[in-house]
């Protein structure tokens, strides 16, 4: 695709001989209208040529051949979902991805698959790390003994202790800050795998299939509650903390005492998402109120231009997602974010104003 924007590509044409390795969903109406405006051609041997969009049959076509590649990418995707979810339970099978910090993986004998094995792939488990170890037993430690996730990150940062982008640089290139923030010990200290069991489908991503010519192509990782996790039946690797230790932890987090000794409530925790950096905002209260913050300049590295901090008041935000909704001004805030969770909607914020994301709707496959 990019190659197309060169005058001296060396090609006037691209032939997709199976579509259903080529696109999926609208993707090739987007792709056709791309390759058009540097004059290529897209053939497509069900069209019998060159594919026109002002032909009223060459779109139906495509539509049609896109909604049944997207049913088998969606298939193919549960099939795999369902493996993997076996996998974890049953077998307590690494899947892949980094290594939490604090273990490293080893080598634990050949693929099961024997196309695989033939390939001389091998399967993977976490083995405590020497080196990084240590340092999530202490992080674990002091916070059950009420030290803050604050006072924490000053210490290691005091200390000079690696945090996980300095320990392993080469996979962490996107991370231009080598020092630890409150973001990095709060996934520390909630990862449940430091207990020794496999955990799986703590997040999930929503893939976009409508624009994969485009640089912005949008696929957001969303964090899944508890009940969504798959979890190994038997411990997998050797634990770094407690059970005990992990929930004590996570009672703290949930827990939080204030203060001045009161409860506090936030209506819309979890459900607003920073529009600049793509994080979710922290809930926080300032002078008696309750608001919500992105301090993505503070906690990551924070492009130009960027806001240092994005702040917003939660009964400003009221009028803005009743308006959003099309809800009555005078509807209960309670109301309002009742109406957000049951129809799993997450509110996009920036300093201009607040837009509501809907679900993408699942494919249904027969």
């Amino acid at each position: 695709m990019a190659a197309i924007r060169d005058p001296n590509r060396g090609f006037d044409a691209i032939v997709v001989g199976e579509f259903e390795r080529g696109f999926a969903g609208d993707q090739i109406e987007h792709v056709v209208a791309l390759c058009r405006r540097h004059g290529v051609q897209v053939w497509l041997p069900e069209a019998g040529g060159p594919l026109d969009l002002d032909n009223a049959e060459h779109r139906a076509l495509i539509r049609m051949l896109g909604a049944q590649a997207l049913r088998e990418v969606v298939r193919a995707r549960h099939r795999a979902m369902a493996a993997m979810r076996v996998q974890t339970r049953d077998h307590g099978r690494y899947l892949g991805g980094r290594a939490p910090y604090g273990y490293r993986l080893v080598p634990a004998g050949t693929h099961p698959n024997l196309a695989e094995a033939r390939r001389g792939r091998c399967v993977y488990r976490l083995e405590p790390d020497p080196d990084t170890a240590p340092t999530v037993r202490w992080l674990f430690t002091e916070r059950r003994a009420g030290r803050s996730v604050q006072d924490l990150v000053v210490t290691l940062n005091r200390q000079g202790t690696p945090c996980p982008a300095e320990h392993d640089p080469e996979r962490n290139q996107h991370r231009t800050r080598r020092r630890w923030t409150a973001q990095s010990v709060a996934s520390i200290l909630a990862n449940p795998r430091y207990t020794g069991w496999q955990v799986w489908n703590r997040q999930s991503v929503d893939h976009d299939h409508h624009t994969p010519g485009e640089r912005r192509r949008r696929r957001v990782t969303r964090w899944n509650p508890s009940s969504r996790w798959v979890v190994s039946r038997q411990r997998s690797h050797a634990q770094l903390v407690s059970e005990a230790d992990f929930v004590a932890v996570q009672r703290l987090r949930s827990n939080r005492p204030n203060q001045d000794g009161e409860s506090r409530e936030y209506l819309f925790a979890g459900l607003l998402r920073c529009g600049v950096c793509g994080r979710r905002m922290d809930s926080h209260w300032v002078h008696g109120r309750p608001g919500y913050r992105c301090r993505h300049g503070h906690t990551g590295p924070r492009t130009q231009h960027t806001l240092a901090t994005l702040y917003l008041r939660e009964d400003h935000l009221i009028t803005r997602i009743s308006h959003a909704l099309h809800m009555p001004v005078v509807a209960s805030p309670s109301r309002v974010a009742a109406q957000l969770r049951t129809h799993h909607m997450v509110i996009v914020c920036t300093a201009d104003g607040v837009s509501v994301e809907l679900p993408r709707p699942m494919l249904r496959v027969a």
